[in-house]
């Protein structure tokens, strides 16, 4: 595995990928072929995370390249670093989230990013659940946290989710 040049070949797919989002390929499965899915999978990444980020970039024009490197360089260094390089076979469960208007200490989504992130972090989001959603970049820009802050936050406090309140709750008053 190359690692120096990890941000080229990730800018190389993601631009891929937007370019046959574009031309309306739907099927996240067939964006990349043998080679760029063995590197997909050799960083932690997978085919439907470039499919989300084209479809809100070309739907909204966000997350951009920018946000998509900084949240998947945290995902990376979690999956070499924290998982040894080995997938999770675990999925979060959808339906195990809090809902959307759920809140903790006044802040409206937070009890829902905290297990959503997590699940990002270890690689176990379901296809129908995107970090940096649209919701979840509301959350973000409400209370200017960069979105892979927020999941370099989680992984420092992955077992500690009050600490990962009093951090938002903190940040949100500074503004």
């Amino acid at each position: 595995m190359k690692h120096y040049d990890f941000a080229d070949r990730f800018r190389a797919l993601y631009d891929q990928a937007v370019r046959l989002y574009g031309a309306g390929q739907r099927d996240a499965g067939s964006f990349f072929e043998a080679t760029e899915q063995a590197f997909l999978a050799a960083n932690g990444l997978t085919a439907q995370n470039f499919y989300d980020y084209a479809e809100d970039e070309l739907n909204g024009g966000e997350p951009g390249y920018d946000r998509a490197l900084a949240i998947e360089l945290v995902r990376r260094d979690y999956f070499l670093n924290a998982q040894h390089g080995k997938a999770s076979t675990r999925r979060l469960d959808e339906a195990s989230l809090p809902p959307k208007d759920a809140a903790v200490e006044g802040i409206t989504w937070l009890p829902r990013i905290i297990p959503k992130s997590k699940a990002k972090l270890r690689g176990e989001l379901p296809a129908s659940l995107m970090y940096s959603c649209g919701g979840d970049r509301r959350f973000f820009k409400t209370h200017d946290i960069h979105p892979a802050e927020f999941l370099s936050l989680v992984w420092r406090h992955e077992n500690d989710d009050a600490a990962i309140v009093a951090w938002v709750v903190q940040r949100s008053r500074a503004q």
